[in-house]
């Protein structure tokens, strides 16, 4: 008999690649609502599962109720909760969720067998749990002009801004506390380690069509047909025909679970650590990147130069285009599937990388189920005999000029640990990231760039790597254990979104002026996470949801320059704290009514 998690972990992921590639069914879009929905449909499917198996020592539950039913199938509970959530949050596939179910021995309807009905209530039970979910519209979001700070591809002007508040505003799935970060390397443009990081991705990074602008010591460290693959490999940029990155872990993940022949508890277990991890690693990314809204590559090389971008100074400046350039443009994001789209940088600042930090949430934490030690950081087995094809390389999927790319398969000897570098690496060869979003780093002997992962506090591995911990631990190892409600607990949102029907604020907080993000910092300041994670509760804006890696890290360091401390000023715009701030054109919209029905 097949698998109920598996089988639904199929449809599942299918939803995810239907919603962003067919027009009239896009819902769940982008990195955050689609990891979300992820985690409550495989949560709900353990849930039920857990219920039924009546053996709490094993398998705890995830909610307090409702009770399942004496002698109860597990298989028919898992179908009646996923069906229900991927209905609920995928409507415009109903069809299609209606059609898996002849899979199961079911009777018509489907709500007459009491397993199936346990299941379907668990469903709704979790919804209503995450009732209240910020979404992803941007409310109000408004850009900096300082240096440093986001503002939209000038190669796609009109992109906007995706999910500023998602982050500040969601309650986690499955984390004790709110993990954050430390500032990315900067001052101002002249910190050390930010200028190797500039040249490094400016070399390996830039649009192939621009590469003979590159100056001669670039030149030679320019992007390999490897590095390429990889970048491309990796993307699952919300493409047409492919989805988000959470798929492509997932689908991942199912080899692994398959080979070790995990029975159905196990998967259940597996793929609720799994999604849940990655649906806070969406919250905690998007957290920390409307915190530090950190420019992308594609501003940051061109308005290197002070006399650059909105925020030039006017005197007392000498003109040196000798690390930026002001005509750069990346390989970008790939838009397969989309003859004549350029590539694109996302639309959502840079720091921490999200692709960094779910796939080291989701690998990780499938190291540890898997037995290996919390704080490993090495090599491990777990892909031996496996290997990988991207749908990016399927020999079936087009790039944006309409050309088949190869199939390709990639084995990974160094197991999860390899992908969770090459995965995150591969963001700085597409152009669209610096290399501290995805890991700090140093310089070896021969001026290679090399991960430095004894601090966890730059970039998205190390942030993933806490929340893969925190979510197992918490869990006891055996499976999530939900976040505790805002507000009196540490892991509460840092702007808690008000219930409904709760009025509308005339403008929200921006997500840099809360804790100790861009907007509150002081000239010159270097911020450390805090210790207890506790947050800030200001102003709100509405929103509710009711409805190979030596080869690769292997490129010369632009130059030998010792990091230095970030001492130079970065001016800071003062935004007031609170929701005083005034919404042009009157109060904000309110969120989406229900965070399915996003077209």
């Amino acid at each position: 008999m097949q698998d109920s998690i598996l089988f639904w972990n199929a449809v599942a992921l299918e939803a995810n690649r239907v919603s962003h590639s067919d027009p009239d069914k896009r819902q769940q879009n982008g990195p955050t609502l689609s990891s979300r929905a992820l985690a409550i449909v495989h949560l709900a499917m353990y849930d039920a599962f857990a219920g039924v198996a009546a053996n709490p020592a094993l398998f705890p539950r995830y909610l307090p109720a409702p009770p399942p039913p004496v002698g109860g199938s597990a298989r028919e509970a898992v179908a009646g909760a996923a069906h229900t959530t991927l209905t609920a949050l995928f409507s415009a596939q109903a069809d299609f969720f209606d059609a898996q179910l002849s899979a199961f021995a079911l009777p018509s309807p489907p709500t007459t067998n009491p397993s199936f009905a346990f299941g379907r209530a668990v469903g709704l039970a979790l919804l209503a749990v995450r009732a209240n979910d910020m979404d992803a519209r941007d409310c109000g979001y408004k850009t900096s002009n300082n240096r440093g700070r986001h503002r939209p591809d000038p190669d796609n002007p009109g992109q906007g801004f995706h999910a500023p508040y998602y982050g500040a505003q969601t309650r986690g799935f499955a984390i004790s506390t709110r993990h954050n970060l430390a500032r990315p390397p900067f001052a101002n443009g002249t910190n050390a380690k930010y200028l190797l990081a500039l040249k490094d991705v400016r070399a390996r990074g830039i649009r192939p069509d621009l590469t003979a602008t590159l100056p001669n010591d670039l030149f030679d460290n320019r992007r390999t047909a490897l590095d390429t693959l990889v970048g491309t490999f990796w993307g699952y940029d919300g493409a047409n025909r492919l989805g988000t990155p959470p798929r492509l872990y997932n689908q991942i993940i199912r080899k692994v679970a398959v080979q070790r022949g995990n029975n159905e508890g196990q998967n259940a277990r597996l793929f609720a650590f799994v999604n849940a991890a990655m649906g806070d690693a969406g919250i905690l990314a998007w957290e920390q990147k409307y915190c530090h809204d950190f420019w992308r590559p594609v501003v940051g090389i061109r308005e290197h130069d002070e006399t650059l971008g909105p925020a030039a100074r006017y005197a007392g400046v000498n003109v040196t285009f000798n690390d930026g350039d002001p005509g750069w443009l990346p390989l970008g994001a790939p838009s397969t599937n989309s003859t004549g789209m350029k590539n694109f940088t996302p639309n959502f600042p840079a720091y921490p990388s999200g692709h960094a930090t779910f796939g080291a949430a989701a690998f990780h934490i499938t190291r540890m189920f898997y037995g290996i030690a919390a704080n490993n950081k090495a090599n491990d087995n777990l892909f031996a005999g496996l290997f990988v094809v991207s749908d990016e390389f399927n020999g079936g999927n087009r790039d944006n000029d309409g050309t088949v790319r190869p199939r390709h398969t990639r084995f990974f000897r160094g197991g999860l640990w390899e992908m969770i570098i090459e995965n995150a690496t591969s963001r700085v060869l597409l152009g669209v990231h610096w290399i501290f979003d995805a890991f700090d780093f140093k310089e070896d002997e021969d001026g290679n760039l090399v991960p430095d992962f004894g601090n966890e506090n730059i970039g998205g591995v190390g942030l993933g790597l806490r929340i893969a911990r925190d979510v197992f631990t918490s869990g006891g190892g055996l499976a999530p254990k939900m976040t505790p409600p805002a507000p009196s607990n540490v892991a509460a949102p840092p702007i808690i979104t008000p219930p409904m029907p709760s009025p509308m604020p005339t403008g929200p907080t921006q997500p840099a002026s809360v804790g100790r993000c861009a907007n509150t910092l002081p000239p010159g300041t270097l911020v450390v996470p805090a210790a207890s994670g506790k947050s800030t509760k200001t102003g709100k804006a509405k929103g509710a949801a009711k409805k190979g890696v030596a080869e690769v890290l292997g490129k010369k360091g632009a130059g030998k320059a010792a990091a230095a401390a970030e001492t130079a000023a970065q001016d800071q715009e003062p935004w007031p704290s609170g929701i005083a701030e005034e919404n042009e054109g009157g109060s904000v919209q309110g969120a989406w009514p229900s965070g399915i029905s996003e077209k």
